[in-house]
């Protein structure tokens, strides 16, 4: 592959939208507290080598997944090994969910949802004639089981969710019939009714109950829903970025990660929530243009979830912030402060970019 071909074929306008998330991210978290110069420094230097990851995971070929099956289990082997890992570090904010070394940390979760993509991706691909086959879909099941039991130990709610919606969305895309899929949500209900009993924290009842009703205890378990919808809308329709008469305190705690949505609804208001939804939404467009032109099973499979995970991740936070969703701690794609997630999600795309030069 020559420079012209990689220079014309690399879709700019992916990385463009991006990229525009991450600042619009990192100049919410600008002037909002006593960390925002650092904050703000990371995620600018975070979005920077995303940037440079997704361009270099573009010269990867992407066939090494999609023709060897040894690629993807490694790879998947390698995450399951730092999710072990992490149950071994010191809790962080009440969750074992990091690799701590030399000061730095690593949420494995993150990388194990790309991984899981991967193998799951490459599975349907060559079992999609039998999807319908009992067997393929309890396989399939076994491969999201793994990481979603061992981050529900750690305990990571969230990102077990978002492992069970992916094992469920690449079903779906592979054309699962109807009635095995509805078999697998009541069986799936009986399994959170089991592991309400068994093994959900009291904090994580709590967040559920304080989503249903966060004024029955609005000093409590709805403190953090009240003050995330207080925060958001006071920023009203253009926010408090351009006006310094208008610089409210964020009430919100965790406003870099998990309340990012409604410390960004502050400092931007209803207008800035446009222009980031239209962003999500033309980053979507762009994988789904992708998708539709690929010429194989693996490629296509690997961008709807891909998509999925972003989708889930950005409306999942919004819905807590917002209190229309139990809160989870699940960030916002791209927008919310963190290394572990954002850049996954951009060696995520360089594998798209991949895909597209190849296609």
């Amino acid at each position: 592959m020559t420079w012209s071909v990689w220079l014309k074929k690399f879709d700019w306008v992916l990385l463009a939208l991006a990229l525009a998330i991450v600042v619009l991210g990192a100049l919410t978290f600008y002037q909002s507290g006593a960390r925002e110069e650092e904050i703000f420094r990371k995620q600018l230097l975070f979005s920077l080598a995303g940037a440079v990851l997704m361009i270099s995971v573009s010269f990867a070929d992407y066939r090494i997944f999609k023709n060897y099956s040894a690629a993807s289990v490694i790879l998947y082997a390698i995450s399951i090994i730092f999710l072990l890992a992490a149950l071994g570090f010191s809790p962080v904010r009440g969750a074992r969910s990091w690799i701590i070394l030399g000061g730095y940390g690593f949420q494995p979760s993150e990388f194990t949802k790309l991984t899981l993509l991967v193998l799951l991706a490459k599975y349907f691909s060559q079992k999609h004639a039998e999807i319908y086959r009992w067997h393929h879909i309890l396989a399939s099941g076994v491969y999201a089981a793994a990481p979603a039991w061992l981050t529900l130990l750690q305990p990571d709610f969230g990102s077990t969710m978002v492992f069970v919606a992916l094992w469920l969305a690449m079903l779906f895309f592979s054309g699962i019939k109807r009635r095995h899929l509805l078999t697998i949500l009541m069986v799936g209900l009986m399994i959170f009714s089991f592991a309400w009993f068994l093994a959900f924290k009291p904090y994580q009842k709590d967040r559920i109950f304080s989503f249903l009703n966060p004024y029955l205890d609005p000093r409590g378990i709805g403190y953090n829903v009240i003050q995330s919808q207080t925060t958001f809308g006071s920023g009203r329709i253009w926010g408090t970025f351009f006006d310094n008469s208008k610089n409210l305190t964020v009430l919100v705690p965790e406003r870099y990660t998990d309340f990012a949505f409604a410390a960004y609804g502050q400092k931007f208001g209803f207008a800035g929530v446009v222009l980031l939804l239209g962003l999500l939404a033309g980053l979507s467009w762009r994988l789904g243009a992708v998708a539709a032109r690929v010429s194989n099973n693996f490629a296509r499979l690997y961008i709807l979830g891909l998509m999925t995970v972003i989708i889930i991740h950005s409306f999942s936070n919004a819905g807590m912030n917002l209190g229309v969703l139990p809160i989870t701690g699940i960030p916002f794609s791209f927008l919310s402060y963190g290394g572990s997630h954002l850049l996954t999600l951009m060696v995520g795309l360089g594998v798209v970019e991949s895909i597209k030069i190849r296609s």
